[in-house]
């Protein structure tokens, strides 16, 4: 199940259906990998390339023979690096071994307890890497000011935590989020702290163009059948969106007004 076709969002110039953007890691091997995307009918990817082989390994088992390019957007990540220096080596690094592919996801982390991210660093190398024309979809934490100064900068996405990275939470902090998503100009996707369908459909029904997860996927009794559920999600969340929803009030109303009755 996609979304329609008419409601597309572009990132980069290039436009995709699936508001759904996966992670491929801490699957329990290449196969389950392979399943689990399919499942999600994400169109990109995103891949640590601190931790995955895409041809730095020669030998071993390479993703891209797995989930090849020409069928998926990749993302490379910076998952794990903590410093701007080390962030923009590996995106170099990323764009040799994908021949110049330029898309990528930044995040610089602040410390290795709340992987929250550190917004000095991870500005440092945003610019860096605007610089030398890579297209940054920034990981962030959900301060809209923040999150506008990262669009003003030149980044093609901005991608607010909902929780911390792994935590399963949900959208902790929704009115940020919301707020975000009022003020920007370019795509706002969720990332990190989603623990299952609700959120992701929460995340949709705030106005976010998409989500990126991987634990909630992966980490799952059964990752395969998780990856349709969040699909599902996704496009329940985004068309709950678009139809706009009733205003809450406070007391009950009537669904059937007693005007017109005959006693």
């Amino acid at each position: 199940m996609t979304s329609h076709s008419s409601d597309t969002f572009v990132i980069a110039g290039k436009e995709y259906q699936s508001r759904l953007l996966v992670g491929t890691g801490k699957y329990a091997d290449m196969e389950q990998t392979r399943l689990a995307v399919e499942a999600s009918g994400a169109e990109i990817i995103t891949v640590a390339v601190r931790r995955t082989n895409i041809g730095q390994k020669p030998g071993e088992a390479n993703l891209l023979d797995t989930l090849p390019m020409s069928e998926y957007t990749y993302l490379p990540n910076t998952a794990m690096c903590y410093t701007a220096e080390d962030a923009v080596r590996t995106c170099r690094l990323a764009r040799e071994l994908l021949d110049g592919h330029n898309l990528v996801k930044l995040e610089v982390l602040g410390d290795e307890k709340t992987l929250y991210p550190d917004v000095v660093q991870t500005r440092i190398a945003a610019e860096q890497l605007i610089k030398d024309g890579f297209d940054v979809m920034v990981y962030t934490n959900d301060d809209p000011i923040a999150a506008k100064q990262f669009e003003e900068m030149g980044c093609v996405a901005v991608m607010p935590l909902a929780g911390p990275i792994g935590s399963g939470l949900g959208i902790c902090n929704p009115y940020n989020i919301l707020t975000i998503v009022e003020n920007a100009n370019v795509p706002i996707l969720v990332d990190a702290g989603v623990g299952t369908a609700s959120d992701a459909a929460i995340a949709m029904e705030l106005g976010c163009d998409g989500v990126l997860m991987n634990t909630a996927i992966a980490g799952a009794k059964n990752p395969v059948l998780m990856a349709s559920a969040m699909n599902n999600a996704i496009v329940a969340g985004r068309q709950a969106f678009l139809a706009g929803r009733i205003p809450k009030k406070r007391f009950a109303s009537a669904s059937s007004p007693i005007e017109g009755t005959f006693f």
